[in-house]
């Protein structure tokens, strides 16, 4: 991934390549074959409150990863709490849409090109790029019917519809508003900052796969920034607008999920398991971080080593398991994920993927 070198931006903290090579990840996930171990993947995670280090963990806590699109309801909050929502008269669905990763499904490509109407804009405006639906189904359908994909496909499409009603809202110039530089970045980049409890100075910027910035931090405040996410109460320091923003966020993940990802896919089916207990969402590289809501809201994020994502669902539900969120098996609509199948050509299965993190009290703790 190219990445934007910004002098002095260092993490605190951070474990660098020969450290982790010295004491490397723990395996999370192991792949069996026949009963037999064929693979392995290691990871590292942090499970902590809006405040203080993490309460549990595995692996190192404060190793920094790109948050990729998990940071996607932090990079919306902005612009709502400058008024984005009433100004555009936007749905719940598209409040959901704008911080998705979605399988680039009809419904998900109507609602992005209704959002670039809403402000004058057309799909040519969109910085994202365009690559084919992650629906199977989707770009199948197009393909039969002679008609090519477009940035609306996009899986970051609402993300990008939403950043330039922001331009729109602001004044700024919505042609360049994937630039690092430009002023809708550095708010975006401050708001980074609050929510993870780290400086904006010491945030590492790259570029993401839809050109966009991408943040680099420790997976700890990742998980710290989730559970600031879903706090019930203003945080402090947070103005009312963002406060507000920030719940409405939460409530359009859990109200709209399939506008999140898309049918059938892991997330959709997480947030509509949990029922606003809980919400999730994926980052590139196999990261993945969650919030458990309540009066204690805990933030859950993790990482797999290899960057893989065929284990990083079962190991969410783990985790969620070992956190007591559920007895016993997770919910009816889950559980396949929890040990996944590996099958073959024919769709038989051949093996299965065995998830086992090992949570524990960080070193700094014990």
């Amino acid at each position: 991934m190219p990445v934007v070198s910004v002098p002095g931006r260092t993490i605190p903290g951070a474990v660098d390549a020969v450290a982790r090579a010295e004491a490397p990840s723990p395996v999370v996930a192991t792949v069996r074959r026949a009963g037999l171990e064929e693979s392995v993947h290691r990871g590292f995670g942090a499970v902590g409150g809006s405040d203080g280090p993490p309460e549990l963990s595995f692996g190192a806590p404060e190793t920094p990863v790109y948050w990729r699109s998990a940071a996607k309801p932090f990079q919306a909050i902005p612009f709502l709490e400058a008024g984005g929502e009433a100004a555009f008269s936007l749905s719940r669905d598209e409040i959901a849409l704008s911080v998705a990763s979605h399988d680039g499904e009809p419904g998900h490509a109507a609602t992005a090109l209704a959002m670039l109407e809403k402000g004058g804009f057309t799909p040519a405006d969109l910085r994202c790029g365009a690559h084919p639906p992650y629906s199977g189904r989707s770009a199948e359908a197009l393909v039969r019917g002679g008609r090519p994909f477009t940035a609306l496909h996009n899986n970051c499409s609402g993300k990008h519809a939403a950043m330039l009603l922001a331009c729109r809202l602001f004044g700024f110039d919505p042609a360049t508003y994937d630039a690092p530089e430009h002023p809708l970045q550095r708010k975006i980049l401050e708001k980074i900052a609050f929510y993870s409890g780290v400086e904006a100075g010491r945030i590492e910027v790259g570029v993401d796969g839809c050109s966009l910035p991408v943040f680099r931090l420790p997976i700890a405040a990742l998980a710290r920034a989730y559970a600031r996410l879903v706090e019930a109460d203003d945080l402090p320091g947070e103005s009312p607008p963002a406060g507000e923003s920030r719940r409405g966020i939460v409530a359009a993940m859990t109200g709209s999920p399939w506008f999140i990802s898309g049918t059938g896919q892991f997330t959709t089916r997480f947030l509509q398991a949990g029922a606003g207990r809980w919400i999730g969402k994926e980052g590139a590289e196999g990261v993945y971080a969650m919030a458990i809501a309540g009066r204690k809201p805990r933030g859950i994020a993790f990482k797999v080593d290899d960057g893989s994502s065929r284990a990083r669902y079962a190991i969410a539900l783990d985790i969620l398991g070992k956190l007591g969120v559920w007895r016993g098996a997770p919910p009816a609509d889950l559980r396949t994920d929890l040990r996944p199948a590996i099958v073959n050509a024919r769709g038989l299965p051949v093996g299965e993927i065995v998830v086992d993190v090992p949570l524990g009290k960080p070193r700094s703790a014990e």
